[in-house]
This record gives structure tokens, sequence and C-alpha cells, in this order.
């Protein structure tokens, strides 16, 4: 199995990209859209992935019902994300079955009904969902922490919108959003797995190629390079549990800092794994924050998390304190751990355990079809192909100073959102 993708553009300005997997015969379809939360305008919040709801209710030639049976009666599975940055839909089954795959998403590209009552019906589902999340204080948490962290740009909303716009928006708000975003020129076509590439081009200009592709008017925000200035956001609620997020800055995807931060994350906290799908997760015990914070009892639990984006986006560190002692505490043996990392250089035995975790999650994280299939997508979605394939070898390419610089530049005490979630009645904590 090698890496090479074979790339075609339709006239409609589709681009399809093929990888050839011959270890099974199955294969992973996926269709990405340029279209996420990062491309919608206040007031209107929530709309990509309620669209995305949208799409599994039936066009003018399919219902929902034969959509759904159509995968599984072949064994196969489907789904859909949405993402500040994309939106996209899989399906991965039978090699013998890619053509069910493409004649369903070009249907979807171009037929879906948005019947009124099935949009009034998904409305309610998606508040449920909305509401759901607003019982969880870690959702709370990172929502008022994110809203703080960017002034303007729309990474500081969260997907599924806000209550406000969920209960505003129209059917014609969602119709012309899908007729406007999911279209041909604006949409990338991933096949992973067992497929004969003039065959899969062949049924991809059978069912794609009569698309149209209209004039696509997309909302592009402004990057906010800047961080914010210092801001602590406080928040009580039921629950048993003090929780801190504390979020800065973080390179965007495609810039060579992200590399060096991957390793700095790593050190920290422990790896993120990227893809959504990525299983055999990597302990983080080793990490410093840990060995700081948890082996000594200021906390009960701590992670990281970091993601690649097109804009600037933020990492952000999660702590559960420690019954027994402040939030002050708590925030000063972080900071304490932050200073060191800044101060004195790190051991180039540290990175390359960094290294080597961050490279088993990516391992595991490229261990089947459906995940090639993802990475092919999402690493087109901020940057390109090459991306992925030269991820390894640009970790392996940190050194100790990049690393030190990265955390100079980027963690700044007066460069921070700090938020604090804690128990109605809760105490202090003892010091």
């Amino acid at each position: 199995m090698n890496d090479t993708l074979i790339t075609y553009t339709l006239e409609n300005g589709l681009t399809l990209l093929i990888r050839e997997i011959h270890t099974a015969p199955i294969v992973s379809s996926w269709v990405w859209y340029g279209i996420g939360s990062r491309n919608e305008v206040p007031g209107k919040t929530g709309l990509s992935h309620w669209v995305e709801h949208m799409q599994f209710k039936g066009t003018a030639q399919h219902s929902a019902s034969w959509m759904d049976h159509s995968i599984a009666r072949l064994g196969g599975h489907w789904n859909a994300f949405t993402s500040p940055d994309w939106t996209t839909y899989f399906e991965t089954l039978p090699a013998s079955a890619l053509e069910t795959a493409l004649e369903l998403e070009a249907d979807r590209m171009r037929g879906s009904l948005f019947e009124p009552n099935e949009v009034e019906t998904e409305r309610t589902v998606i508040l449920s969902e909305r509401e759901g999340l607003e019982n969880d204080p870690l959702f709370q948490l990172n929502e008022a922490v994110q809203l703080r962290a960017f002034r303007q740009h729309p990474y500081r909303n969260e997907v599924i919108g806000a209550k406000e716009d969920l209960l505003a928006l129209t059917r014609e708000n969602l119709y012309g959003h899908y007729r406007n975003y999911y279209q041909p020129a604006n949409a990338l076509l991933c096949l992973a797995g067992d497929v004969d590439p003039q065959q899969a081009l062949a049924l991809t200009r059978q069912y794609f190629g009569n698309i149209e592709s209209l004039p696509l008017e997309k909302q592009l925000p402004a990057p906010e390079e800047n961080p914010p200035a210092f801001e602590q956001v406080d928040l009580h609620g039921p629950g048993d549990a003090t929780f801190v997020e504390v979020a800065w800055r973080a390179p965007k995807g495609n810039s060579e800092d992200f590399f060096a931060f991957t390793i700095l994350e790593s050190l920290l906290t422990g790896p993120s794994s990227l893809n959504m799908f990525g299983g055999g997760g990597i302990s983080n015990r080793t990490s410093r924050l840990y060995l700081a914070l948890v082996e000594k009892e200021l906390a009960v639990g701590v992670n990281g998390s970091l993601n690649a984006s097109i804009d600037p986006g933020t990492f952000t560190v999660n702590l559960t304190k420690h019954p027994a002692h402040s939030v002050r505490t708590l925030l000063s043996a972080l900071d304490n751990e932050i200073e060191k990392i800044q101060s004195k250089p790190v051991t180039q035995a540290e990175i390359n355990r960094a290294v080597k975790q961050s490279k088993a999650l990516f391992a595991y994280s490229s261990d089947n079809i459906t995940n090639h299939g993802f990475w092919m997508g999402y690493a087109n979605s901020f940057a390109d192909y090459s991306w992925f394939t030269g991820y390894v070898e640009r970790l392996a390419a940190v050194t100790p100073e990049m690393v030190t610089n990265t955390a100079r530049k980027y963690l700044r005490p007066d460069a921070r959102v700090i938020g604090v979630y804690t128990p109605n009645g809760a105490e202090a904590g003892n010091d």
C-alpha cells in the first residue's frame, strides 16, 4: 500500500481523489463540503449542522428509509459530521457497491427536499440536543471560554448553534444555505479502498457530472491572529466537581508552528488524536501536567485539546480540581509547569518520547480504510494530502529549541482565557 493519490477534476469543479488500497474488498466514499460553522454569520449559527441533519430526510427520488436500508442491506455503514471548517458524509461498504454510495450522494447534493414538517421536527430534535448539552458542565464551560477566546471569529460559536438562532431559523434559511454550498465546485469526493480508478471516474461522471455548479457566495471570516487579553469567566451550577478550562491561541493546521505545538501538547497533556475514528488511545500519565497536578493530588484529571484548523484556533487544557485544594493553587501549579517549559529547554529524550507517542496515535488513527478516507478529505480541508503523508517526518524534525520558542510565543499568561465551573454551594477547598 502506498500514499499515492489519483486526482481528477470534473468540468463542473468537483474534485475526485482516489487512493487504491487492495487489502480487502471494501471502499470508503467521502463527500466533503467546504462549509462549516466558520462560514456562518451572527444570528444564523447552527445552519450547517441543521442542514446536515436534513440530508438524511429524503430527496425527490429516494425516501429517508430507502437511503438507510440501501446501505444496511449491503452490510455497510454511513454517517455525517459538521465541524467549524467542513461538513462531510461517508459510506463504507463492499467495493462492489460503490455505485450505491455515489448515486446516494449525488442525489443528496441536488435533490434534498427540506419538507417544512421535517424542518420543524428536526428543530425539536436539535433544540433537545442543545438542551442536553447544556446540562453538561464541561459543555457550558467550553462554550463560555470560546466566546471570550475570539472577539469576532465564528470559531467562538458552538457548531450546534445558539438557542435563540435555532428558534428563529426558517426553512428558507436552511434551503438557501444548502443550495449555495452543496454543489460540485465546493465539494471534494474521496474514495479509499479496493477501487479501479477508471471505473470510479466513470461512475463519478455518471452521477455527478451533470450537476451544475452555481455562483458560490461564501462567507469567509478574517482570521484572528492576535490572542485575546487575559480574562476569567466564572460559572456556577449543579454537580459535584469543580472544572477549570484554560485556552490559548493555537497555530492553524498548515502553519510550521503546528508541529512544534503538537510536541508541546504531547509533553504537557499527552497527544490528541486528530482523527475522530482513531483508536488505541495513548495514556497521558507521563505528561508533565499529569505528573505535577494529578500525581500530586492537586487535580483529579487533566487533558488537552489541539485541532488542525483553517484559521488559528485554540489549545485548551481541562482540569478537574481535587476537592482538597483551591482553584488558585491549581492554577499556580499549572503556571509553574508552563514557566518551566518556557525557561528550561526540554531534553531530546522527552522530544523522542513525545514523537513516539504522537506517531503511535497517528498510526492507530490510520489503521483502516474508513480512516484513510477521512484523512484524504481532512488534510485537504486546511492544507493538502502531503500534510498527511509528511506528518510523522515533520514531527521528527521538531527540536527542543522549537518547543521552547513555541511555548513562549503562544502560552503567554497575559493572552489566555480561564474558565471555572464551581458547583453550587461548593467551598473553596483547603490549602
